[in-house]
């Protein structure tokens, strides 16, 4: 430490020559006011995303009085801070939105004033703002008319932290139709709320998982739609409902809530993920977008001029969120949308494939056959056809939950060669011979 010079005036956390960090720490609070959840600082505008600035600002009161150390001493004084400035995590609130200047509920009141809030966006509410124009030109170019209506109530759906509607979407087509403008205007609405990345990193690394806290939404705008080891995280984030196990590099794990939703865009279709299981494609709003029209002459500012709309784009979104909550979460999905569904799961699913063909099974009312040896006849299906099977499991699991659409039974009243009672299936007799 070095004396201060005569002119300036010590200030009270000086003591003697050191720094009381008690008391820096106060006085900095005072003028900066700020609380900690789970190591995270957050201001009335939201979480504190860049802890660089906050190290400068301790160096720019510190440095007339500390010449050595500089480094370590930040440090200890971000660590005291820490704990003098410690929450409780806060409500996750879904009737409000924490806008630039100032609160936006969803009973139409505007409140100027800032509270201490998870997430705060940076564009500000204006009722009166212009309608976007721009943006629903390029929607419409964009999208079928049906679909614009969906894609409005999710960019709503993320506004607000909840996983309710327990859906992610994607926006699927041949490429150079322009999705990833989609991504850059939701930037302008979310900012530091939003995360650019790749899907297929969340589900792989715990440390990804971790980095979705605090979060509306996570964009993956060039996904390759390679297959996945699997979606089990996925599609635990999707729904979440309570806590999740998290973890971050060097600290031990803890319990967070994670409320982040996933919008994905891509080239070609959904049948090379690897989850083929309808409760992964139950999750899914898959928009296809519109061929570029070969005439188009593309804007190299459209996506300027798209974010300059953000105030009006803000106010078409919350129409969009309103329309969801009193549809009690369930998208406005079109024949379009439903069929892309069905499309994804027959491609996406061989099962369906071998349940459509032909020479390998009857459907008879008085037939039965076991899980095992039905399974056999799908395997030499696939192996026919150059299909990779399902596992046994999902084999069964699969027919099981769509017995009645395929007139079957599936019980533990089947006898198998040996006569013994055994999982199976009545109303289906395979006519292939696969054993002795």
């Amino acid at each position: 430490m070095k004396e201060p010079s005569s002119e300036i005036k010590a200030p009270v956390w000086i003591a003697g020559d050191k720094i009381n960090e008690v008391q820096f720490c106060k006085s900095f609070l005072e003028q900066h006011p700020m609380i900690c959840i789970n190591d995270t600082f957050f201001t009335v505008n939201g979480r504190v995303t860049d802890e660089n600035r906050l190290r400068k600002q301790i160096l720019d009161w510190s440095k007339p009085y500390v010449t050595v150390g500089i480094p370590k001493k930040i440090n200890n004084l971000l660590d005291t801070m820490r704990v003098m400035s410690y929450s409780e995590p806060l409500p996750a609130y879904t009737d409000r939105i924490h806008l630039a200047n100032g609160t936006y509920f969803l009973s139409g009141e505007f409140d100027p004033v800032k509270d201490f809030c998870i997430n705060r966006l940076p564009v500000a509410y204006t009722p009166g703002a212009a309608a976007p124009t721009k943006w629903l030109a390029f929607l419409n170019q964009l999208l079928y008319p049906e679909d614009i209506a969906t894609l409005q109530e999710y960019m709503g759906y993320c506004l607000i932290p909840t996983t309710k509607a327990q859906q992610m979407l994607f926006l699927v087509g041949k490429g150079g139709e322009g999705k990833s403008r989609v991504g850059l205007v939701m930037r302008a609405l979310l900012g530091d709320n939003m995360n650019t990345g790749s899907i297929q990193k969340v589900e792989i690394s715990p440390f990804a998982r971790a980095d979705l806290e605090h979060l509306l939404v996570m964009v993956d705008d060039d996904m390759k739609l390679e297959a996945l080891p699997q979606t089990n995280h996925i599609k635990t984030i999707v729904t979440a409902e309570q806590p999740l196990d998290l973890e971050r590099k060097g600290k031990q794990s803890y319990q967070g809530w994670l409320f982040s939703r996933f919008m994905v865009f891509g080239n070609g279709t959904m049948k090379s993920l690897y989850d083929r299981s309808e409760g992964f494609f139950r999750r899914q709003l898959i928009l296809s977008v519109r061929d570029k029209d070969k005439h188009r002459e593309d804007d190299p500012f459209l996506a300027e001029k798209l974010c300059n709309e953000a105030e009006g784009i803000l106010l078409w979104a919350l129409e969009g969120l309103r329309r969801l909550i009193a549809q009690n979460y369930h998208f406005t999905v079109s024949e379009r949308t439903k069929a892309n569904r069905e499309t994804a799961i027959k491609e996406g699913n061989n099962i369906v494939e071998f349940m459509e063909s032909e020479g390998y099974f009857l459907f008879k009312a008085d037939a039965q056959t076991t899980s095992k040896d039905f399974y056999a006849t799908y395997e030499l299906w696939c192996s026919d056809n150059s299909e990779k099977p399902m596992t046994a499991k999902s084999f069964s699991n699969f027919l099981a939950q769509h017995e009645k659409e395929y007139n079957l039974e599936h019980n533990n009243k089947v006898r198998n060669r040996e006569g013994r009672r055994v999982w199976g299936f009545w109303g289906i007799e395979p006519i292939v011979k696969l054993f002795p």
